[in-house]
């Protein structure tokens, strides 16, 4: 019964408590006789009243930096790291200087050319935008329905504009607003066109009836004898029109024989097609024959393609053909661009603006035709597809906006990356992940975009699809770079790797003949890299079960004049 006594003597005497024991004593694993004589002797000696004090503010240190899950970065690696920060604003202007170049380049490069050769063609456009969405053959027949694209684009941009003030908006003017936006939606809208549906066997609209509104028309017979206010849209093994269309004829059939008048365009898909009578606008058809008869007459201006097609009437502006054999004998009031196997300009055929042919053989012309213009013949020659300065100029610049863009994404959203990329080490799981996004939300998205409802739905998953499509590279680039120097999660030493395997990547797709198949690869397999990654960032985690840290019995007195148990 003397020995806690006798212990807490002899601790008293000794000169100091060794260092051992006084970090027992703050990890409070010394029993309760030590822990009271450690206490009553660190009242009367300050050396060890020092030593301990440093043992515990150590100790809490220590167990702070355990706890945490980002370890503060060494005061020389903060200070570089605030430098790259203030040094990124020349970045983007990089970055905003290469994507101003690009869309010139793709401007200058394609939707000019293009949108020349269609004004070429006599769409009767100088805006593409325009020209493609508004004035484009599907775009007919839902020109009743722009108001209410006006309407859901207000309520849209309403929506969004409650949403991003919403702090700033009273119950009251909130309401005001609402109720505001739906009286012009009730003063904007309008009503829609009458639409008639018919269907049957044969569908035939009489001599001397007046359809007022489009008419829509499936069967395995379409007549039009009568008049049709609008425009006329068919489905069927065969279509006759010996009437009037004041609007557009659009149809899908077998055969097509135009003998009457059509006020606005003729759009057609077919096995043939034999005009015979007017079309005021423009003509665009993609069948096996088409022939324009000698007494047939096109208004301004005529586009096809099949295997034969034969001019005999009128045309008043350009021609534009992709056909096997083409037959000119007829008048044409502008130019003349064929591409195909042959041409065959009769006797008889006048042509006022500019003749172009490519093809395999030599045009044949007839020497009292009228050309305004000696014909210009290119020969068709199978060479080797030769690469000049300037398409590798602008590999090396594009190669440079992906590499740019992989750093905005890896500073925007720097674990998520690393997380993809971790995901692309997956083979065959983002492979086959990546058929089935590829294909399936493009699909998905072009459906979408054909509705009016999931208008905006489609838009918008297209737009993710397409950078998805040019974030593929980046990903794809990290793992191979990660392959070749290994894995390192440092920003820059990570951003480094991702440069290395985007380099190669580029390198391998610029090879002829097998490019493109490896740019199909790497497309969809960091395609589905990242759907993986999303996958599982969107799966919920569980946290671990960590048992708690030992508690000391109760009563336990903490000690005096030293700072353990905290304040």
């Amino acid at each position: 019964m003397k020995e806690p006594d006798t212990n807490r003597e002899k601790l008293s005497n000794e000169s100091h408590v060794d260092e051992m024991t006084l970090l027992l004593y703050v990890e409070r694993q010394l029993d309760r006789e030590a822990a009271q004589g450690v206490s009553l002797h660190t009242q009367t000696c300050t050396r060890c009243l020092t030593l301990l004090r440093a043992l515990d503010r150590e100790s809490r240190l220590l167990t702070r930096s355990m706890l945490e899950q980002d370890e503060p970065l060494p005061a020389r690696l903060a200070e570089f790291h605030e430098k790259v920060k203030r040094n990124m604003q020349w970045i983007w202007g990089v970055v905003f200087g290469l994507a101003v170049l690009g869309v010139y380049a793709l401007y200058t490069g394609y939707i000019e050319p293009w949108e020349r050769q269609f004004a070429e063609a006599g769409f009767g456009s100088t805006n593409l935008l325009n020209l493609v969405v508004f004035q484009g053959a599907f775009w007919k027949g839902w020109q009743s329905m722009f108001s209410l694209f006006e309407v859901l684009a207000v309520m849209c941009m309403a929506g969004f504009g409650l949403f991003a003030f919403r702090r700033y908006l009273r119950r009251g003017s909130a309401l005001a607003v609402l109720f505001t936006g739906f009286g012009m939606m009730m003063a904007v809208a309008t009503p829609t066109s009458a639409t008639e549906f018919r269907k049957g066997d044969t569908v035939n609209v009489k001599k001397g009836e007046v359809i007022t509104g489009d008419l829509f028309a499936t069967g395995e017979h379409v007549r039009i004898d009568g008049e049709v206010d609008g425009d006329v849209y068919a489905f069927a093994h065969q279509v006759d029109v010996t009437g009037h269309i004041n609007g557009d004829l659009i149809c899908f059939a077998q055969a097509v024989r135009v003998s009457g008048v059509v006020d606005g365009n003729l759009r057609a898909g077919s096995n043939n097609v034999t005009l015979t009578g007017t079309v005021e606008r423009n003509v665009t058809l993609w069948n096996e024959t088409f022939n324009l008869d000698s007494s047939g007459k096109i208004g301004r201006s005529l586009t096809a393609g099949g295997e034969t097609l034969t001019l005999d009437g009128k045309i008043g502006r350009d021609f534009l053909g992709f056909a096997e054999s083409t037959n000119i004998s007829g008048f044409i009031g502008g130019s003349v661009r064929e591409q195909g196997n042959s041409l065959s300009i009769a006797s008889g055929a006048e042509i006022d603006g500019k003749t172009s042919f490519k093809g395999h053989k030599e045009p044949s012309v007839a020497s009292d035709a009228k050309l305004a213009s000696p014909l210009e013949f290119t020969l068709i020659e199978h060479k080797r597809e030769s690469r000049s300065g300037d398409y590798y100029l602008w590999r090396v610049i594009l190669t440079c906006t992906i590499i740019l863009f992989g750093l905005a994404l890896a500073g925007l959203m720097p674990k998520f990356s690393m997380e993809t990329v971790d995901s692309a080490g997956q083979i065959g799981a983002s492979f086959g992940l990546g058929v089935l996004v590829a294909f399936g939300v493009l699909i998905a998205s072009l459906i979408a975009c054909a509705t009016i409802v999931g208008l905006l739905v489609g838009i918008s998953s297209l737009m993710l699809w397409l950078v998805m499509v040019f974030a593929a590279e980046v990903v794809v680039g990290g793992i191979i770079g990660q392959w070749i120097m290994g894995r390192d999660n440092e920003f820059w030493p990570f951003f480094l790797r991702v440069v290395v395997g985007i380099a190669i990547v580029r390198v391998v797709t610029s090879v002829p003949f097998i490019g493109f198949w490896v740019w199909v690869i790497v497309t969809l397999w960091g395609m589905g890299a990242i759907s993986l990654a999303i996958y599982r960032r969107m799966q919920p985690t569980l946290a671990p079960n960590i048992p708690p840290a030992p508690m000391p019995p109760l009563g336990t007195p903490l000690p005096s004049n030293t700072t353990v148990g905290g304040i």
